[in-house]
């Protein structure tokens, strides 16, 4: 005899979790089950009541700041769980009342409707390289930041850099040979180079500790692959697989660059077509890389010394994706160009193909099974 399912929703936070329940069928009840601490071992109490009751059990909850825990703890029991984006969740448009009992509520009921859009949740060591890149990408914000402090701060009392790059090393010499009129000036400027240098040595501990640890993940011949392509380097390539996982989960290259937020936005209506700027939705920090690497594609397409290196011991499949890339998206560019499309608009439409490449790139790679 078939069990009958029971929908548990689940309205996480740090230090409590609020439980609904929602019965099967269209018009089963919903009703709140009750509030416990945020610790798995209360959860585990919760389980074992509902698991006396005979039914499947199919948790949900909502993705933020308290990561994956409850889903891997509630998985690696045998149950059902999935996670949901927050901004996929349908909401009631005059729906002025919310607390955490009726969020609950909420997940239980639309769960058991299949109205949910589950996340990807990716595997422990997967989390932790992606917990390195994005400490780095933490990092260079930081140095960014500093360098505006430090011009913003030399530009209010009148000091301006004649030459051609800035922070290069004749740069740091005329910013090191600055005496300002006050003590207390001259100490805020030492602050301020002092907060850069350690922000890029940060970086740069970060940057080599990806390099040493990408070798030994499960994800590597991935990652490896897509440096065949032209303005993916070790950086981009780290972070689109630590961020994304596997792109041969993907059915198709459109849906890849939707989960991006590369495609167009629409609001069309009838003979009505109206399309403007990309949605920016799903990951940003892929979207980011992506399009500091389509930058690469404005020069001629060639096969440099350093494309060269990254591409020893692939495939000729994935070195010819690699020649195909840059002979259509560098003519891409310059068609667009032509056209008087602003570069910032081409970068972006650039990125969109060249994650294509990418996912075709994926299908030819092989992924060792996790020991």
């Amino acid at each position: 005899m078939k069990k009958s399912s029971m929908f548990i929703g689940l309205d996480v936070h740090k230090n409590s979790i609020e439980i609904a329940i929602a019965e099967e069928g269209r018009t089963g009840e919903i009703r709140h089950y009750g509030k416990i601490d945020g610790s798995l071992v209360a959860l585990d109490k919760v389980v074992r009541k509902l698991v006396s009751r005979g039914c499947e059990l199919h948790f949900v909850y909502e993705a933020g700041p308290c990561g994956y825990d409850v889903y891997r703890h509630l998985t690696f029991q045998g149950f059902d769980c999935v996670v949901v984006a927050p901004s996929k969740i349908p909401k009631k448009s005059g729906d002025r009342i919310k607390n955490d009992r009726r969020d609950a509520q909420m997940l239980a009921r639309l769960h058991r409707a299949g109205e949910l859009s589950p996340v990807f949740v990716p595997l422990t060591e997967d989390e932790a390289m992606r917990d390195l890149t994005r400490s780095r990408e933490d990092a260079k914000a930081s140095e960014k930041k500093a360098k505006q402090h430090i011009l913003a701060f030399l530009l209010r009392h009148g000091h301006r850099f004649s030459g051609r790059t800035p922070w290069s090393q004749a740069h740091m010499r005329w910013i090191a040979g600055i005496k300002m009129p006050h003590p207390a000036q001259q100490i805020t400027l030492q602050e301020y180079v002092g907060a850069l240098t350690e922000s890029t040595r940060r970086v740069e501990r970060l940057t080599e500790q990806i390099q040493q640890l990408l070798p030994q993940w499960r994800m590597f011949p991935v990652a490896k692959a897509y440096q065949s392509l032209r303005g993916v380097s070790l950086i981009v390539a780290a972070t689109t697989v630590a961020e994304i996982g596997d792109l041969k989960r993907f059915k198709s290259p459109v849906e890849l660059m939707s989960y991006l937020g590369l495609v167009p936005s629409e609001h069309s209506s009838g003979e009505t077509t109206k399309r403007g700027s990309i949605t920016k939705a799903g990951n940003g920090h892929v979207r980011r890389v992506l399009v500091e690497a389509s930058w690469a594609y404005r020069l001629p397409a060639r096969v440099s010394r350093e494309l060269r290196r990254r591409q020893e011991g692939l495939s000729q499949a994935i070195c010819d994706i690699s020649w195909k890339a840059q002979l259509r998206l560098c003519a891409r560019y310059k068609r667009m160009l032509a056209k008087g499309k602003s570069k910032q608009v081409i970068v972006t439409a650039i990125a969109r193909e060249l994650c294509a490449f990418m996912w075709a790139i994926a299908h030819e790679v092989e992924i060792p099974a996790m020991a």
